[in-house]
């Protein structure tokens, strides 16, 4: 079950850009570079892949989630989140239909089906800034960027929502600043290792799941790191400001890692957390710092 749900599963408010994208690729393929407009979304920040070519995207300050097909290039809005939410960082549970979201200021999780769009469930957290979430073969994993600590939520073998523990962490993942810390979070393939995008010091760091002790990647040098995706011994790392991801790989202990390459696109603008489709990333642009304009997922070749 473990790998089966991870294998399913995987920092605020662009200019306007037309897609012109194929209707008929085959399921098995990876659609082209290009961008998908969130019609009628006024903010963005999470992404996660779902079944075949669908993803999830959250718009950051309603907590609406939109539902788009990397296939015909649309998404539209699917779920209305109730009144006072936010959604942050979002992974899906395909093999129980649920969709996890980080809940930043509202110190919340939320847990939605993605068959039906209701609501699911919601837990408290913690005060601070919730803002990213990986998924394990026994759960889901929530950061808090201000605090030194990560909060588990369990999915027992049917779906059911189990009682959020929280973990607090020790080692340099534990630092804490003004702003942003603990960001973007991943897990290996075997779920016994946890990796931790940390925003204020441009690192990554793994974190022992059972206790809560972490340690440095080494090389893993990442300013203005945001979201991060895990697959293998590869780590694809969103760094905001630079409009551009970063990726690395890992060493087979996880204690260093190398750089590949970087990818960059004209029509990055400030992307903040990416999923991944076959030989393409998608990535969310939030337009940080600007008055914004249409919000879109930018897609882009996940090797060059």
């Amino acid at each position: 079950m473990r790998q089966t749900l991870r294998r399913h599963a995987a920092v605020g408010l662009a200019a306007l850009f037309s897609l012109f994208l194929p209707t008929a690729l085959p399921a098995s393929a990876a659609p082209p570079a290009g961008e998908i407009v969130l019609d009628g979304a006024t903010s963005a920040e999470g992404i996660a892949a779902g079944e075949g070519q669908t993803f999830y995207a959250g718009e950051l300050t309603t907590g609406d989630i939109f539902r788009g097909d990397l296939r015909k290039g649309t998404a539209t809005r699917f779920i209305h989140a109730p009144a006072g939410r936010a959604a942050v960082g979002l992974k899906a549970d395909t093999c129980h239909d649920l969709l996890f979201v980080a809940g930043g200021g509202t110190g919340k999780a939320f847990v939605y089906n993605t068959r039906s769009g209701k609501p699911v469930a919601d837990f408290d957290l913690a005060k601070g800034f919730i803002n990213d979430v990986t998924l394990t073969g026994d759960g889901a994993w929530f950061t808090n960027s201000a605090a030194d600590e990560l909060y588990f939520l369990p999915v027992g073998e049917h779906g059911e929502l189990g009682k959020v523990k929280t973990l607090k962490l020790s080692g340099p993942a534990a630092d804490l600043q003004p702003g942003f810390n603990l960001n973007g979070i991943a897990s290996t393939e075997d779920g016994q290792t946890l990796i931790v995008a940390h925003t204020n010091n441009g690192a990554l760091y793994t974190v022992n799941p059972k206790n809560g002790r972490s340690a440095v990647i080494k090389d893993a040098d990442v300013p203005f790191v945001d979201g991060i995706l895990v697959e293998g011994d590869n780590v694809w790392a969103v760094q905001n400001q630079l409009n551009q991801i970063k990726r690395l790989d890992l060493s087979s202990d996880l204690s260093s890692a190398d750089e590949r390459n970087t990818i960059k696109s004209g029509a990055f603008d400030i992307p903040t957390t990416v999923a991944k489709f076959d030989d393409t990333v998608a990535a969310v642009n939030a337009q940080f710092n600007r008055p914004p304009s249409p919000f879109e997922v930018v897609l882009v070749p996940a090797w060059k």
